[in-house]
């Protein structure tokens, strides 16, 4: 075998193996990830070959090129330690670089381990993001909501949803959004008060359970709505949800809800980093591509 490392774009095939690696990492990837990531940005699929073999990869997802996410990031535990995964997020961290505009940020969600070799990187650390675990019984309680319409985010206009989008997201992301919000074995809800859109949430099926991502709300009677709504969807099964630890709501609500911390990571941006409305985001959307 060749010791010399290729770096090159993936194959839609190699997209369903890199997923693969997710689910043996613990990460339980969603049923319908490979197709909505790929189809999201197809250049942003990064492998990494030792002679004929492939290794490692990630995803470097470019958003208009006005901002840029790093995810996805997998060595093969055999290759791991001998600089490999050095030279691919190197590699991976440039190329995206190109692809946007100058002075345009990359975020990435690492895993707490490998936070100071990110800040190497010139990452700096934002907040965690901490995902949260639920066991979800056969027949849920029927959800109490107060003046809130919960109903199908299909009955309203998509121009509304990818503007709400934009408050809790530093780029408009509609073609990943389209997909996102219509997928199969996924229920995407929409709240809504006095006529006005106040918060969305997509929960969808995955190797284990189901998991919400994400749940934007104005506050956090129309999070807890939109999150009793959404986790009848994964009843008889668990639930989780990915929680950032910046918005002091979002804690509240998953404590209400006896959740259990599981896994965590830290958000880190490399420039600056996006004027968002913190208080909105109760769940982010994924940690592989933002």
């Amino acid at each position: 075998m060749s010791c010399e490392l290729v770096i090159r774009n993936m194959t839609r095939p190699e997209v369903e193996e890199l997923v693969r690696w997710a689910a043996l990492e613990g990460w339980n990837p969603g049923l319908q990830d490979a197709e909505l990531f790929w189809s999201t940005d197809p250049d942003a699929f990064i492998a990494a070959d030792l002679g004929d073999e492939l290794i490692g990869g990630g995803a470097i997802t470019s958003y208009d090129g006005e901002f840029g996410f790093m995810g996805f990031f997998i060595v093969r535990p055999e290759f791991r330690g001998k600089g490999f995964g050095d030279a691919l997020w190197h590699a991976r961290r440039e190329r995206l670089l190109a692809r946007l505009r100058p002075g345009a940020g990359i975020g990435l969600d690492g895993v707490f381990a490998m936070r100071d070799y990110y800040a190497k990187g010139g990452f700096v650390f934002s907040h965690r993001n901490m995902r949260f675990r639920a066991e979800i019984p056969v027949h849920p309680a029927t959800p109490s909501v107060g003046d809130e319409d919960i109903i199908p985010l299909a009955e309203l206009p998509f121009d509304q949803v990818l503007d709400y989008d934009r408050t809790c997201f530093p780029a408009p992301r509609e073609t990943f959004l389209s997909g996102w919000i219509s997928q199969p074995n996924a229920l995407a809800l929409g709240c809504r008060r006095n006529g006005k859109l106040d918060g969305y949430g997509v929960v969808r099926r995955c190797d284990e359970g189901c998991k919400i991502g994400p749940l934007f709300a104005d506050d956090a009677r129309a999070a807890m709505s939109l999150y009793a709504c959404l986790a009848e969807f994964a009843a008889g099964g668990p639930l989780f949800l990915d929680v950032p630890e910046n918005n002091p709501a979002a804690i509240e609500l998953v404590r209400g809800h006896r959740m259990i911390e599981v896994f965590g990571c830290a958000r880190m941006y490399l420039g600056p980093p996006p004027n968002l409305a913190h208080q909105r985001i109760f769940g982010v959307t994924t940690f592989e591509l933002g």
